[in-house]
This record gives structure tokens, sequence and C-alpha cells, in this order.
């Protein structure tokens, strides 16, 4: 009877202990749910201090969605791998690079990313140069390449959804509210139209893919062309084979396909660079050598080679009397250049010596340096290296990379520019730059008499006053000091034996991209709503004082304001980068100079570059008293390997639209023009950041920081001196 009474009890008994284990099981389970959801979504979590204390990519208000964020640690930290995906899920603190565990429950309420507007001018920074980069782009669809690095792109574009070009925003800034989807159609039209010049007839370009295709794989080699280390793409080419094989520097011309090639290291090593301020006085010649530069060094006393390093003595120069009494004479000629005061902006020809830009610099004076690349003695890579504003360019006939009537002064210290040959039409470029009313220096120790007849005349043709030509005393050099007309009546006084033609209306004087030099003269902006109508304010007051010409200042006052909290709530001190070995900086997608702006406190100078397929900003960047130029990020950039300390790139890449043909050359070129050790910032959309962050670490760069919330994100990353 107990047996059988067993055996009915067991079905009864089977039911109930199942479900008490199936319900102990969803108590479990609910339980868990309830803590990960407090984790991830509570406005006091440490995921919530991160957005805080990164402060750059922000989210809609009132979302709940949750935020990801991930980060390896500094050099002598462990690196995980796996961890380092821009969609990951590591919740350690941003200030963990240095080692630092921080409590995360106290924080502040989470600001929200806003757009800010650009000021958009719908003119081509050049025309010439829509034609070209069509023509790549129209053949992007069905070419396939051959080189090592290949890139396969499937798929369809997401269309933006709002997203846009998003700046980030800080507390404060809750005015700032503008539908991202209108840039980012305005954008659209400048990408695919180009302008005028790309309607009448050219074909509209659509987007075809993915910017990059996360399944790619990459596999590098280093390059092997004749200039070796110092390769610089699109100005060293190289024609002719063997002995027969020779460098063309007259003109600006790169590969027809992008270099996908790594620049090796110098073949004795590379060392990190002296830090700034001590760079000024001395770098290490190893970074810099060069076959011509010894025998350089040996006939010029404003630098020496001393052990393993090249120092610059004090107030040396290729001036006797040294730089200082030349600066001190130029403003007693001409007392109205009033160093670091009306003249902030100087533009230096030829790079012949950088003591002058570094004397300047002590003055508060900004000198871009022009590295005309034509004599193979790399002078441009030594002020470089030195840490001062340089660009390498060819001056052959084509117009310089920058907008007109941006420089305060021009200055040619026995520069070798023939600038009354052909016409004079390296002059007449100068005087396209050249501000209304500013300032162009010359010195030379000896001047022919036929050659000085026809620089007079020549002067004389294009209305610039010579306000002083003194021979100095002590240094034997010969100085004329000229100024450009600050209005058109001297203009229509001209005698037309020597008339240069005015230039046609609808001729764009800020054309700059592969545009051909015009002999012509652009008349004076005379309208006070005219851009150059008006010197700008004393420095430093020009930095945050907007011209009468400007319009929404408003929108520029919360930009400034944008990046430098920004830049002091985030990237001086949430990035575990030492600043201190931070000096040559590049915004590469620069838009009202906002972020160069934020760190002119700190020891840097930032190389503002406006992108020619995006609104043109540039002339603005320089009315504030800072340096910039044009580029088209298709193709290599003008200066030597491992120039920058630190990129910067503000969603450059979800802008680029497909434009070009291999857009993961891009990085290339990113690892090409940074130094060994140095850093690179990108904010960018999530779909761009996760395949980018694979590429750079096929190319070995450490990643040392990734965050992402929703569609937007952050990638720093650090190269080092891996090469193939």
């Amino acid at each position: 009877m107990a047996v059988a009474s067993a055996r009915f009890g067991r079905p009864a008994k089977r039911p109930y202990w199942g479900f008490c284990i199936k319900m102990t099981a969803v108590a479990i389970l609910g339980l868990c749910f309830i803590f990960v959801w407090s984790m991830f979504s509570s406005p006091s979590n440490s995921v919530t201090t991160r957005i805080e204390s990164f402060d750059n990519i922000e989210q809609p208000p009132g979302s709940s969605r949750s935020k990801r964020a991930s980060i390896s640690g500094t050099q002598t930290e462990k690196k995980v791998e796996d961890e380092r995906k821009v969609n990951g899920s590591v919740t350690l603190d941003v200030r963990e690079h240095k080692s630092e565990k921080k409590d995360a429950a106290n924080t502040k309420k989470e600001t929200v990313k806003k757009k800010l507007p650009q000021k958009v001018s719908k003119q081509k920074h050049g025309s010439e140069n829509s034609e070209v980069e069509d023509s790549d782009e129209d053949k992007e669809d069905g070419d396939g390449d051959e080189d090592e690095v290949r890139q396969v792109a499937d798929g369809k574009e997401e269309a933006l959804d709002g997203e846009g070009e998003a700046n980030g925003n800080t507390e404060g800034e809750g005015d700032l509210i503008e539908l991202l989807d209108q840039e980012s159609d305005s954008e659209e039209k400048l990408d695919d139209d180009g302008g005028e010049s790309e309607r009448k007839g050219k074909k509209r370009y659509k987007n075809k893919g993915p910017l990059f295709d996360p399944k790619a794989h990459y596999h590098w080699k280093s390059c092997s062309t004749r200039s070796k280390h110092n390769y610089i793409p699109c100005i060293d080419i190289e024609i002719g084979s063997g002995r027969l094989q020779q460098y063309r520097h007259t003109e600006r011309s790169c590969p027809r396909s992008p270099p996908m090639c790594l620049v090796p290291l110098p073949p004795d090593g590379y060392n990190p660079p002296v830090h700034w301020p001590e760079s000024k006085e001395k770098i290490l010649y190893k970074n810099v050598e060069h076959p011509k530069l010894a025998a350089f060094i040996r006939e010029h006393t404003w630098v020496m080679e001393s052990g393993e390093y090249l120092t610059f003595p004090q107030n040396q120069s290729e001036i006797k009397g040294g730089v200082l009494h030349y600066l001190e004479s130029i403003e007693e000629m001409v007392p109205d250049v009033e160093w670091g005061k009306n003249i902030r902006v100087v533009l230096d020809i030829g790079c012949t010596d950088s003591t002058f830009a570094a004397s300047l610099l002590d003055k508060d004076v900004l000198t871009l340096s022009l590295g005309l690349k034509d004599d193979l003695v790399d002078l441009a890579q030594v002020s470089l290296e030195r840490g001062f504003p340089t660009v390498v360019s060819p001056f052959g006939n084509r117009r310089l990379p920058f907008p007109s009537g941006v420089f305060d002064v021009i200055h040619c210290g026995g520069c070798k520019v023939p600038w009354h040959s052909n016409g004079g039409k390296h002059l007449l470029e100068m005087n396209r730059i050249l501000r209304p009313g500013g300032y162009f220096i010359l010195s030379t120790k000896h001047d022919s008499f036929e050659d000085e007849e026809a620089m007079n005349t020549l002067m004389v043709s294009i209305c610039w006053n010579i306000l002083a030509h003194k021979t100095d005393e002590v240094s034997d050099v010969g100085v004329k000091i000229y100024k450009k007309p600050d209005s058109n009546d001297l203009y229509t006084m001209r005698r037309k034996k020597h008339w240069i033609p005015l230039c046609k209306e609808n001729e764009n004087p800020d054309a700059a991209w592969y545009v051909p030099v015009k002999t012509c003269l652009h008349t004076i902006p005379s309208a006070i709503e005219e851009r150059g109508s008006e010197w700008p304010e004393e420095w430093p007051n020009r930095l945050n004082r907007f011209p009468d010409w400007l319009k929404d200042t408003d929108k520029l006052v919360a930009d400034t304001k944008h990046w430098k909290d920004i830049v002091d709530k985030s990237y001086l001190i949430g990035l575990g980068i030492n600043w201190s070995s931070i000096r040559n900086v590049m915004d590469m997608k620069a838009i009202y100079g906002g972020f160069a702006a934020a760190l002119l406190q700190q020891n840097v100078w930032v190389m503002n570059v406006v992108p020619v397929h995006a609104p043109d900003t540039l002339p603005f960047i320089f009315e504030r008293g800072l340096v910039g130029t044009y580029h088209d990020w298709c193709e290599s950039f003008g200066t030597y390997p491992r120039s920058y300390d630190l990129l910067h790139a503000d969603h450059l890449f979800s802008r680029l639209k497909n434009r070009c043909k291999q857009p993961f050359s891009i990085v290339v070129e990113m690892d090409r023009i940074l130094r060994p050790g140095g850093w690179a910032i990108i904010r960018d959309k999530v779909e761009i950041l996760d395949p980018l962050e694979g590429i750079f670490k096929s190319l070995h760069w450490d990643i040392r920081m990734t965050y992402s919330q929703q569609k937007e994100g952050i990638l720093c990353a650090q190269k080092t001196t891996w090469r193939p």
C-alpha cells in the first residue's frame, strides 16, 4: 500500500518542484536584469561620468539608450585588444590612462550634443580642380585597384538622418540648436555639385557605399622611392629610371593612384624630437639629415652642428647684426609696422632662415614659412622640426593654396623668386594674397641695375607704394618695403603704358586649388560689408572680435566656447596625452578656427586645413590671427613625413562622401605626416570609426581610447615606430 501511495504521489510532486525551479530561475534572471539595467541607465553611473568628463559625444535630451565606452591603458599598462572596439562595453573611466581609477558615483548632468551651423559660402576654392576631381570620382564605380592595400566596398551608405557633422556641445549651449540635416543637405550639394563650374554638364556624383569596408584586410609595405624617408608624394615626382631618374618640383603633381606604402624611418633610426621650447635652440640632426644639408651647414652661421644636435645660436641669422636688429630697423623705417600688434600673420617666402620666424614668434607674430622645395636642402623640414608653422609647395604657374587678402606682411629675405619675370605673375600672386594696405618686405644684398629697373616698373604697374629703401650699414643688406593700396583710387590713375588689367568681376580671388596664376589685379573691397575693406583689430583682440563683414557672429562665439570647453575639460586632461610633447598640431577639417583658438594658451601652433569640398571659412580663420591652408584630402598634404605631433579630425571622413577613389589612403597619409609617438583624435560616425580602428591596428597604432554613443563616437590613437 505504501509503495502504491509513493508511486501515486510522484507524478504530483514533479510538476510542483519543476514549477519552483522555474520560478526561482525567473526571479534570478529578473534580479540580474534589474542590476544590469541600473548599471547602464542610471543617471549617476560610471558611464554617465565618462560622458560628462569627456564632454564630446552627447545624445538628445530625454534619451535613455545605453552608452558604450572603451579605453586602453598607457604604455605601461597591459593592452587588451578585444576591448578596443567602438561598440565595446568596457566600463573603465577615461582617466585610467594615468592608472587612476575613480569612483563614478558623483557626476554632473549629461550634456546634450547640438549642431553648430557653418557659415556656408557656396564658392569652390577652385574651379579648374573640379574637373580633375570629377574625372577620378566618375571612374570610381568600376575601377579596381592593383595595389597591395585593397578595399572592398559593398552595401549602401545610410542616408544622413540628422546626425550630420555634429561638433558636440557643453553645458550652457542650449541655444545652439539647429537641424543637422539642413547643413547636411547644404554640404551634400557642395560635395556633389561643386558649385557652378560642376553644374555645367558634369555628372552628379552619388554615394556608392560605405566609406570603409569593415571586412577588408590591409597589408602594408615600405615605400621604395628615391626620396625614401623624406617622401612627399605630390612634390617628389620621380621620372625616368636608374641614373636618369630625377625629381620634378616645378608644379604639384600627384600620382594617379595615391601611395599605399609607408614611408620608412631615417636609416639610422628616429628619436622623439626635442620638446618645445628647447627645440627653438636645438634639434636632433638625424631626424632631418639630408645629403645636401651638411654642405649648407658649413656655409651658414645661423645653424651649427654640435654632436647629435643641430643648434641655432640666439639672434644668429643670415643677416649680419642679427635678426633682431633687422626687425627693429624695419620698424624704424616704417613706424606703422608694429610687430605683434597690427602685424600678426606673416608669410615668409623660401624658408631660407627659420630664425626669422623664431624671432617674430617672440613678438607674438605668427609666421607661416613657405618651403618652395626647389633646392633639395630640406630647410622646411628643419623649420618644422624646430616647431614653426611651415608648408611645402612649388611656386610655379599655379596659385598658392591661400585665400585672397589674408597676410598682413609678406617677407622675402634672400629668396630667389624671379618676381619681375613672366609678366610679374609671381608678384601678382603676392598681390592677391596680401591684405589691402599690407606690406611686402624684400631684402637682398646685391641687385643688378636691370633687375631693379624691371622691379620698379612692375611695382608702378600694380600701384604698390615704396615706403622705404635703405641699405643697412651693419648688415649690408638692402631692404625695400612696399605697401599694397587700400583703395581703388590708384588703379584709375595708372598710365596705360604700364597697365596691368583688372580682373573680371566674376573672377573669384579666393579660388586657389589648381587654379593658374592670373595676370590681372583684383579690385580692392570698398564696402564695409566686404571682407578686406578694413584692417583687423590689433592682436590679441582680433582673435575674438568679429568684423562687420562677418554674419552670424553669435554662432561663431558659441563655436569658440564649444571648442574651449571640449579642449579644457576633455582633450587636455581626459585622453592621456602628454601635452609637453605636443608642438605641431593640424586640424584636418577646420571650420572657424575654434579648435586652434582653444589651444592658444598651450605651447602649440595649429595648421587649420579647410577641405576644398567644404564651405570656405579659411578667410575668417586668418582674420582671427591664425593660419591655415586649403587642401583636398584625396591627395597628399604638402609637408615632410613626421611633421606633426597631433592630428585632429572632426567628422572629416563622413564629409568625404566617397569623393576619394581609395579613402583609406587618407589614413596612410596621416601615418606619413604624423611623428612616431604622435596622436590622432578622430570624431565621427560609429560606422566609420569601427573599420577605421581596424585600419589603425593594421598599421600597429595603439588605440588609446574609443567612445561611442548612439551613432557618434571618438577614437584616440597613438602612432608607434613600427614599419613593415
